[in-house]
């Protein structure tokens, strides 16, 4: 069995909130310092792989946690 399974819903959806929210964080705001002298566009490409991890935490954790929650509820815990 998933590790991540065996724990309780809500936990389950805020821990794969954190982890997407963390990986958007740098999609948003990584490239301002790390890819300061890089042409735009480099650091939009960057910026939209990095959130694929975002997106690939954020689907699971949403589809989770609508089984416990309401979308309102999902929103203001993202």
């Amino acid at each position: 069995m998933n590790y991540l399974q065996s724990l309780p819903v809500g936990l389950q959806t805020v821990m794969l909130l954190v982890a997407g929210n963390v990986f958007m964080t740098f999609a948003w705001y990584g490239h301002l310092k790390n890819m300061a002298t890089s042409p735009w566009y480099m650091a939009a490409v960057v910026s939209w792989g990095i959130a694929l991890f975002e997106y690939l935490l954020q689907v699971p954790a949403n589809r989770i946690g609508y089984t416990q929650f309401n979308v309102g509820q999902l929103k203001i815990m993202q």
